[in-house]
């Protein structure tokens, strides 16, 4: 493949928010994955485990989405505060009927947030809340003044108002969230989406829960009704191999579980072309930001795990589909405001996995390093086509030019040529690559899939040749004159 590249033809700039994160109260993610409790004997800053924290620093993670997903609309914030042992404990009916004891709450979560340097999303209760508790929710985070909920949370121990970001009403409400129809949750929202008072200077990005997939009439009745009313909407895609009720597993997969795959990562820009395009009758100046805040491979869990804590296995394969759709969304970067992937740690296409006092990377881990440049920067050229093993995305940003390319062929190398004007130096090359189609990292062997130097290269005359091996996903960075 041979493509000219113009730096001059600038694109979107691309939100870092597309880089963001989504842990819930779901099986290991949150109790053992981030919060191990004061007095264990991991190491630990205020509960909260380091060795977690110190690898997704490393990752740049820009926003970090709680507490669900369909934990969301159970939960009551306010069984969460005040002293632990005071704290309301209740069952995680969604996931796994196990008990929920609320030591990870507000306060936790936003210790989280600081020692992550990230930003927050907080999804509220509208399925079984009601108004006046998310009302009391926001003011208890972020009212600078006198009253009763910042005079609570003070007495808690918090004395500023936290910041938050990113505000959800709700989560699929067209199933866990209440099996709703559009026309009804279009009411709801606008009627909930009033009391998300603003108690600060930092001005709330309200967030509506939108379509699953390819839903197109919820994305149509939302936006017609409520438009005005949103700065983003909802939407949520995960890659399967088949049918919902029949996932396939996550190593030793039949071959042809590859492509399957492959093809359902890929209806994601399928997915966001057609719901842009309806959003662009009501919005055509694109004030309001699709937000893909679920999204990743949904496969079957672990032998001899909880099914309800959906634990699998990472390998190559998702890289694959984590360089797929992140590529996806550079493309559509004028549309797409914030993504997040399911799950940060131990949960689906997890960051992390940990067991005990032991922490492993997984593949997509290292996807989200290779691909951490292009947060915030300008994008100049995206190739996305099913019929092509082979996908790019190009962004620029304080003159250094970021190349990632993905080669998802389980048996063939590609090569790309790009033509680009001014290219100077190459300052890194960097990749990860499989030798079989489901390697991935285990806690006997954490290395499998490693980042490694990248030299299958050539640069010369403005023009870069890379070839790609198999099952490998690149990133080249280069100074631009």
């Amino acid at each position: 493949m041979s493509n000219v590249v113009d730096l001059t033809k600038k694109g979107p700039v691309i939100s870092k928010y597309i880089y963001g994160h989504f842990s819930e109260h779901l099986g290991k993610c949150i109790y053992e994955g981030y919060w191990v409790g004061e007095e264990s004997d991991i190491e630990h800053v205020n509960g909260i485990r380091q060795d977690v924290v110190r690898a997704l620093k490393e990752i740049d993670i820009p926003v970090l989405r709680w507490p669900g997903g369909c934990f969301a609309d159970e939960y009551h914030w306010k069984d969460g505060v005040g002293p632990r042992e005071n704290r309301q404990a209740i069952v995680n009916t969604h996931w796994g009927g196990v008990t929920e004891t609320n030591h990870f709450g507000t306060h936790e979560f936003f210790e989280l947030v600081r020692q992550l340097g990230t930003e927050a999303y907080i999804n509220g209760n509208v399925g079984s809340g009601s108004v006046s508790e998310m009302q009391e929710w926001v003011e208890y985070m972020t009212m600078s003044g006198e009253s009763p909920m910042a005079n609570w949370r003070r007495e808690n121990g918090q004395d500023e108002p936290w910041k938050v970001k990113f505000f959800g009403v709700s989560n699929e409400s067209w199933g866990c969230g209440g099996n709703m129809r559009p026309e009804y949750y279009s009411d709801l929202y606008n009627r909930y989406q009033t009391y998300v008072r603003q108690y600060s200077d930092d001005r709330l990005y309200k967030i509506a829960c939108g379509p699953n997939i390819d839903d197109y009439n919820w994305m149509e009745i939302l936006m017609r009704y409520s438009t005005r009313f949103m700065d983003g909407i909802s939407l949520h895609h995960y890659a399967l191999t088949g049918p919902w009720e029949d996932k396939g597993p996550a190593t030793n997969f039949p071959v042809e579980h590859w492509d399957t795959l492959i093809t359902s990562a890929y209806k994601m820009d399928e997915f966001i072309t057609n719901h842009s395009a309806i959003m662009d009758k009501y919005d055509p100046d694109r004030r309001v930001g699709l937000i893909v805040d679920e999204w990743g491979s949904w496969l079957a869990v672990e032998p001899d795990t909880n099914p309800g804590f959906l634990y699998q296995q990472n390998t190559i394969r998702d890289a694959m589909v984590a360089a797929i759709t992140l590529n996806i969304f550079q493309k559509h970067a004028g549309r797409v405001h914030m993504a997040n992937i399911a799950q940060t740690v131990n949960v689906l296409q997890a960051m992390i996995l940990t067991e005990s006092q032991e922490m492993i990377k997984t593949p997509s881990f290292y996807v989200f390093y290779l691909y951490k440049h292009h947060q915030d920067a300008v994008e100049i050229a995206t190739h996305v086509d099913r019929q092509d093993p082979l996908t790019y995305t190009l962004s620029t940003k304080d003159d250094l030019l970021t190349l990632s390319l993905c080669n998802y062929s389980m048996d063939e190398a590609q090569e790309l040529t790009l033509d680009i004007e001014n290219l100077a130096d190459i300052i890194s090359s960097e990749y990860i690559v499989g030798q079989h189609n489901d390697d991935h990292n285990t806690f006997e062997q954490p290395d499998n899939i490693s980042l490694l130097d990248f030299d299958q290269y050539s640069l010369g005359n403005g023009q870069l040749t890379v070839t790609a091996p198999p099952m490998s996903v690149i990133t080249i960075r280069a100074t631009v004159k």
